[in-house]
């Protein structure tokens, strides 16, 4: 995307970007001042609740709700929390302890949805009444209420329910209405309504058969045991189906796909009509997706429309769109091309299109028209894969950035609006579905640096951009999406303002490979005296999903960075390959074999940081938490002439004890990749281990599983070698309120103690 990589989001390459953040005054800043939990913790203002009511911004204080006119930024009382409540109290309905729970679905009534004491509640604000009232049952989880026709799916322990009445009634171990496939793929809800309300898709999840792993409840007198099933890579997975529920009719059917063995249905939606289903099937080595259309009265296979292989992996994250002014065209995000991006797809178009060779290794089928009997040929590329197209494809996006999310549309310009992710930085665009043709970045006339995170209204008019720069922490504005006039809700004061900070800077190196460029962030005391030696940490994560090197806030520097800082050591922190938003080639590098390539790259930000005068090169440190952890004891074991003292928080030891789906995408099965498996469990290099390392894991981890760190202390026992552990009760897979500044306390004395 020249037009994007060019005019829009600036940054630059070659040359280190500095950050002096340093303040006049010599206030220290303290671990309860950083971290989240702290009594004293500091944070940028923030204007919670921002939503939209049609094209009309809604902006809620402790007690008041505003409106924000988008043209002006001008404000008006929308109701008050007194008021409401006293309505409620008039009904007996209970009380409302906050507005900006509030929700607004329906941009053409002057109503708002509660959650008030168990119960649905539409509340008229312009007339100041109750239109409806729906109670849910005890113990009610993962509530989905439907705007089209006031129902709401939600769960009662494993079980489906639709307003008051059970719709599953299945045994223990048989999951309904959840999530599924452990979060995977996108998969961050279990239960779909049709555009109008009249059907609601849901998972049911059959984990019977997958192993159960204990975890211990120290809370009780004697301790208790409470399972979880974790279906660990190459073990038996549990099995899925979709069913569809009528209302109306009180009926259940499920997809007729056959049997749901080793396969993953994700990415869910419905055509407008509530005819078809639709949704994306992996086979379980995640090589092969298929997207398939369901009749939705028979469960019934129409047809399979698009595929896409990979020799390595395909990695679907994103449901099919349909636009809204044409219910025969559907959006689809691929990599395809080594990036995510746009696809526009007609169902029905019927002119056979040219077969198309991918490029990057990566395999498609674009689409098959279900009207037609068309039918294509399978050809191989060079890369190994397939690919086969039945009809024309228009391509909206392209280059060497990402689609993040589809925010939605504009059906008067027949706009796409989207986010686009471009190295450390990130803005929102629109594109034209006829022209192709793609706006500057909504915040061109503010600043088109930093990481921007878009809402847009009901007809795609106006956006709420929030947003903030390395110097920035938090800014709010509204954007006319077709002019980019910006209205200012909000530019937060640094919350730092009068206190010792250090200085960041970021730069680039080259990989291990010696081509691919690498983003570094380098923060040093504020104090710095180029003169004198300082020990280095490098805090590390490394894994797929995650970059922490941004053009954000403080280019992404946590609180504890800034802690060590000012403590006198140069934190630093680079992301390998491996890490995410640079493409398919950068992040699939580590196939089979993770922590490998990802420590070697980490290797060379040491050699960058040992060029470096003022850096100790016999005292460098590392700090990281799950897949961070597991990169923290790898670099540990693996070069311990480099590394002397690391912390891992929650690590991955043995990928053979990781989940299915994450463990099985990125390593493959134990059994078809013994080497990489053998060559990746940390068990194995105990012996190596020759510096100081503290280990800590929470008890209740069922993310990374105890088993990981257990089993390497019982090789290091066996090794003679001596690790430290501690261990945090109560918890799952990290630390959180105030038991979270512990953590970076205990971090920071094991530091200040061995390095």
């Amino acid at each position: 995307m020249s037009k994007i990589g060019k005019r829009a989001i600036l940054i630059l390459l070659a040359l280190p970007i500095v950050i002096n953040v340093m303040a006049q005054e010599t206030k220290k800043l303290t671990l309860e001042d950083l971290i989240p939990g702290g009594e004293t913790y500091r944070y940028a203002e923030n204007l919670y609740g921002l939503q939209w009511w049609g094209d009309v911004c809604i902006k809620p204080s402790t007690d008041t709700i505003y409106t924000v006119q988008p043209q002006t930024g001008k404000e008006a009382v929308l109701t008050t929390l007194e008021q409401i409540n006293k309505v409620l109290a008039g009904h007996k309905a209970g009380k409302l302890s906050t507005p900006y729970s509030i929700l607004y679905p329906w941009a053409d009534k002057p109503q708002m949805l509660l959650k008030v004491s168990g119960k649905f509640i539409v509340y008229d604000f312009k007339n100041n009444r109750i239109v409806s009232t729906l109670k849910l049952k005890e113990k009610a989880a993962n509530e989905d209420y439907c705007a089209a026709n006031g129902n709401v799916a939600y769960t009662v322990n494993n079980n489906l329910y639709v307003n008051e009445q059970a719709i599953t009634n299945e045994p223990e171990g048989i999951v309904c209405g959840q999530s599924v496939h452990r979060n995977e793929f996108g998969i961050n809800k279990g239960t779909f309504w049709s555009p109008k309300g009249n059907l609601l898709a849901f998972y049911r999840m059959d984990e019977s058969m997958v192993t159960q792993y204990p975890l211990v409840d120290i809370t009780a007198r004697v301790g208790e045991v409470n399972n979880v099933r974790y279906p660990m890579a190459g073990m038996t997975s549990h099995q899925v189906k979709v069913g569809i529920y009528n209302p109306a009719t009180e009926k259940t059917i499920y997809l007729d796909a056959g049997d749901p063995t080793d396969r993953y249905f994700t990415n869910i939606s419905w055509s407008p009509d509530e005819k078809s289903l639709y949704l994306i099937e992996l086979n379980r080595d995640q090589n092969h997706a298929v997207l398939c259309q369901y009749d939705a009265t028979t469960g019934k296979l129409t047809g399979k429309l698009l595929e896409e292989t990979h020799p390595k992996y395909v990695e679907p994250q994103h449901p099919i769109v349909f636009l809204p002014w044409d219910n025969n065209k559907f959006i689809y995000q691929s990599q395809r091309d080594g990036y995510n991006h746009l696809y526009l797809f007609d169902t029905k178009a019927s002119i056979y299109g040219d077969l198309q060779e991918g490029t990057g290794g990566y395999n498609h089928l674009s689409l098959c028209d279900i009207t037609t009997s068309l039918k294509g040929d399978w050809k191989s590329e060079a890369a190994g894969g397939k690919h086969i197209e039945y009809i024309p494809v228009k391509q909206l996006t392209e280059g060497k950035w990402l689609v993040g999310d589809i925010l939605g549309f504009n059906a008067k310009r027949k706009e796409v609006i989207f986010q686009a992710v471009d190295g450390k930085g990130c803005n929102n665009f629109a594109v034209n579905v006829n022209t192709g043709k793609r706006s500057l970045p909504f915040s061109f006339r503010s600043t088109t640096e930093g990481e921007h995170n878009g809402t847009l209204s009901a007809s795609g008019t106006y956006l709420i951009d929030r947003y903030s720069t390395p110097t920035l922490p938090r800014c709010i504005d509204i954007v006319d999406t077709k002019s980019l006039k910006t209205v200012n809700l909000l530019t937060a004061l640094n919350p730092y303002e009068g206190y010792q900070m250090p200085t960041i800077e970021t730069g680039t190196i080259k990989a291990a490979d010696g081509t691919t460029v690498l983003y570094y962030r380098l923060t040093k005391p504020a104090d710095f005296d180029p003169n004198k030696k300082y020990p280095v940490i490098v805090y590390v994560y490394g894994g797929p999903h995650a970059q922490l090197v941004t053009s954000g806030w403080l280019n992404g520097s946590r609180g504890w960075d800034i802690y060590m800082a000012n403590k006198g050591y140069i934190m630093f922190t680079l992301d390998n390959r491996g890490s995410a938003n640079r493409g398919l080639e950068f992040e699939n590098a580590t196939f089979r074999r993770l922590g490998i390539e990802e420590g070697k790259d980490q290797v060379k930000g040491i050699e960058f940081l040992k060029s470096l005068p003022y850096i100790d090169g016999n005292r460098i440190g590392v700090h990281g938490w799950s897949f961070g952890g597991h990169m923290t004891t790898a670099l540990l074991l693996r070069y311990p002439e480099i590394f002397k003292v690391g912390v891992a928080g929650g690590p991955v030891i043995d990928w053979g004890y990781y989940e299915v789906m994450y463990g099985e995408r990125y390593m493959d099965t134990p059994e078809s990749n013994p080497e990489g498996y053998k060559e990746c469990d940390l068990k194995n290099l105990a012996g190596q281990l020759k510096g100081h390392l503290l280990i800590i894991h929470d008890d209740h981890d069922d993310t990374c599983v105890p088993q990981h760190t257990l089993s390497f202390m019982k090789a290091c026992v066996d090794a003679r070698t001596y690790p430290d552990l501690f261990i945090y009760p109560c918890h799952k897979h990290n630390v959180s309120g105030r038991d979270r500044v512990h953590l970076h306390e205990k971090i920071t004395r094991y530091f200040e103690q061995n390095l």
